[in-house]
Parts: structure tokens; C-alpha cells; sequence
């Protein structure tokens, strides 16, 4: 089967969370660089990664690359790729772009080259003089950096961090993707209790869920490419399949979700019925002063409130200094907190063992990690 450079499109700082899942995908990762991670598959992977990828924005079919720093330049290499092969007589597409440090800087411009150039190619080889544009969508992105164009078809169509699950709301939600991420970059495991004490609308709880239960996040989305003739219909059938037979039904999940909010807890609870994962997931009202944290060597990865989402520091500060003194006192916890709140190891009192840096849409984030100490090796005849 005939392969294709692809690229799985990243925000800052999960390049290599990205990697690491499409390795365990069994791809062929050939490139990693700021905000992407390129790959190679066959047609019958662009369905498994669509499905699969639980921290990537988007999975790109790349159709060519070429440096350019002239309009003509521009039009001809654009007209020299095999659109044909990738957009059939009745396909529409769109044309968006982005120009970093190139001599050709405006975007609109090189849309509409592109665009029109993609046409008169078109045209010759479909032999037509005029498209109908009334079958599959092809959304077609331009990508100038240092003068090199990158040309690519978006094979998602939908952003991958739109589950479908997320029903209800609350302000200032995380994305889906970088609460996988945060999931991901943890040592939780499902043998381990996890708590999310400012769940919010619940996507920390529910992305560890679906990890725990190994169901692909993709599995409920209805990608662009599903209605592409290039990857047929049996093979999105037959790994949607494969997806629905991975799923663990059996393993028992303990995570705790909770919130001092009652309507995001509300709202949490909705989303998590609606991901198909309520079960594994105990939900409460709950300040995380008064929360219950009985179990050794249990998990925290949560959220909290920070300067764009509270803005009277006051409050944050003393929150964080609680935080401090409730969860230092959890010597065999392992603690995961995301901030944009310049100074938390100090309110904290604790240097985390590992800081990275993330985003949370456009705010710059450090994720703090500390680590605690492994919980003991259990035998299968139950001793340690």
C-alpha cells in the first residue's frame, strides 16, 4: 500500500507526547520539529491516527514543499503536486495559510494563488471547465516559513480535540488535547486512585478515563477524510472496529472528580455520560480542603484556578498556600498542578522535581510535577 508523509500538528511544548503516540501506533516518525511531528503511513493509517491521537491538533496530509519567493514561483510548484490524485472532480476546498519570515507575507494573496492554481490543475486533468464543489470537503493549508512552503490537506476536518462529549461547559474550560497531555506526562496509572479536586467540567477525569479504558478518543467524530475516495470505506470500518475491540471493560478505574462548584460538577457529570466513561469516575461538591485523600500512593492531576481565570491574586495566593499545606502532607502522593501563576513553588513551598512548559490556548503554562515514591511491587500471589 502506497505511503504518505503526514504530519500530526501540535501546540508548544507536546511535540514529544505526540511522538511517543504515534510510536506506540506503530508509525514511522521521520521528522520533530516546533508544532508538528511528521510520519509515515498508508490510507488505511490516516484512519488510526485520526481515531487514536489523543494530543495532537490535527493529522495533515502533506502534498508537497518547495521554496518560493515569488508569486509566479508560488503558482507553478503549486500547479506541479498531484492534486488529482488527492481531490476528485466533485471535491471542494478551501484554501487558508499562515506566512512566518517570508518575502511572500500576505496571507490572502497566497490563499488565492494557491486556490486558483489547485483549479486551472484541476481542470486539465479532471477535463472540466467548471467544478460543482458538492462532494467531499478538502481543507487545503499553506504554510510559508523562511521562504519554504509547506502545502498540506487537513485529513481531520474537525480539530482532534473535539471529542463530542463535551455537552456542558463552564468558563475558562482546558482543551481536551492538553488534558490528555497532562494525563500522559503523569505516572497515573489505572491501578492508581487519581483526583481531580477542581475538575471543573470534568475533562482531566474523563480523558484519564478514556485512557484507562484504552477507548479511542476519536471514535465518536466525523473526520473529513472519512469521505475521501483516496481511503476507502472499509478501511475507516475496519478500524473503527479494531477501536470498539480494544476497549477494557474490565479493569475496575478509581478516579474522584471533584469541585466546589455544584454546577460544574453538574456539567461534568453530563460529559462524562455523554464519553461513556460516568462509570468510572465518582463525582462531588467538594472544597479540596475538606476532600478525603484515605488511599497511599494516590494521584493528583488537576487545574486550578489561576491569574486569567481569578484575577484577585489575593485569593489565588492563598489558595495556593492551602494547596501547600494540604497536599505537601501526602508523602506517597504523586501531584500534577498547571499554573500560569508566576511564583507557585513559592506559595507552595515545594520545588517540583520537573517543571515544562505549556499552553492553555494562548497562556503560557508551566506544568509542575512532583513526584512520589513508587508503590510497592505486588506479586500475583498477592505478596509484595
Amino acid at each position: 500500500m502506497e505511503q504518505y508523509e503526514l504530519i500530526a500538528s501540535t501546540t508548544f511544548g507536546v511535540e514529544a507526547v505526540v511522538k511517543r503516540e504515534l510510536i506506540a501506533l506503530g508509525f514511522e516518525v521521520i521528522a520533530t520539529t516546533n508544532g508538528k511531528v511528521t510520519f509515515l503511513s498508508d490510507a488505511k493509517g490516516i484512519a488510526r491516527a485520526n481515531l487514536w491521537l489523543r494530543t495532537a491538533d490535527r493529522v495533515l496530509l502533506k502534498v508537497g514543499e518547495f521554496p518560493a519567493e515569488t508569486f509566479d514561483e508560488l503558482f507553478d510548484k503549486t500547479n506541479e503536486l498531484p492534486w488529482e490524485k488527492y481531490i476528485p472532480i466533485d471535491g471542494k476546498f478551501t484554501v487558508n495559510g499562515k506566512s512566518v519570515k517570508s518575502k511572500l507575507f500576505s496571507i490572502s494573496d497566497c490563499q488565492a494563488i494557491v486556490k486558483k492554481s489547485i483549479v486551472e490543475k484541476l481542470k486539465v486533468k479532471h477535463k472540466v471547465d467548471w467544478f460543482n464543489e458538492d462532494g467531499a470537503s478538502f481543507g487545503v493549508l499553506v504554510s510559508l516559513l523562511n521562504d519554504i512552503v509547506t502545502i498540506s490537506i487537513d485529513t481531520s476536518g474537525i480539530g482532534l480535540h473535539k471529542r463530542g462529549y463535551r455537552i456542558r461547559s463552564v468558563e475558562a474550560p482546558l482543551k481536551e488535547t492538553l488534558a490528555a497531555t497532562l494525563v500522559l506526562l503523569s505516572y497515573w496509572n489505572k491501578e492508581r486512585v487519581l483526583y481531580d479536586v477542581f475538575c471543573g467540567s470534568g475533562t482531566i477525569p474523563i480523558e484519564a478515563a478514556l485512557i484507562a479504558r484504552n477507548i479511542a478518543p476519536g471514535l465518536n467524530v466525523d473526520f473529513a477524510s472519512k469521505y475521501w475516495p483516496l481511503i476507502k470505506k472499509e478501511y475507516w470500518d475496519e478500524e473503527i472496529e479494531k477501536a470498539k475491540q480494544a476497549i477494557d471493560y474490565q479493569s475496575k478505574i478509581h478516579i474522584i472528580a471533584s469541585d466546589i462548584d455544584e454546577q460544574s460538577i453538574e456539567a461534568a457529570k453530563t460529559n462524562a455520560e455523554a464519553a461513556g466513561v460516568s462509570d468510572c469516575i465518582t463525582f462531588m461538591k467538594c472544597d479540596f480542603k475538606a476532600q478525603y485523600y484515605e488511599q497511599e500512593y494516590g494521584v493528583i492531576i488537576s487545574n486550578p484556578p489561576y491569574g486569567e481565570r481569578l484575577m484577585d491574586e489575593f485569593a489565588i495566593k492563598q489558595l495556593y498556600r492551602s494547596m501547600g499545606n494540604i497536599f505537601n502532607k501526602l508523602s506517597t502522593w504523586s501531584i500534577y498542578l498547571i499554573t500560569s501563576f508566576e511564583g507557585f513553588e513559592n506559595l507552595f513551598e515545594r520545588k517540583a522535581d520537573r517543571v515544562r512548559k505549556l499552553f492553555n490556548g494562548n497562556i503560557p503554562t508551566r506544568y509542575y510535577q512532583y513526584y512520589g515514591p513508587r508503590p510497592p511491587r505486588v506479586e500475583e500471589n498477592g505478596d509484595e
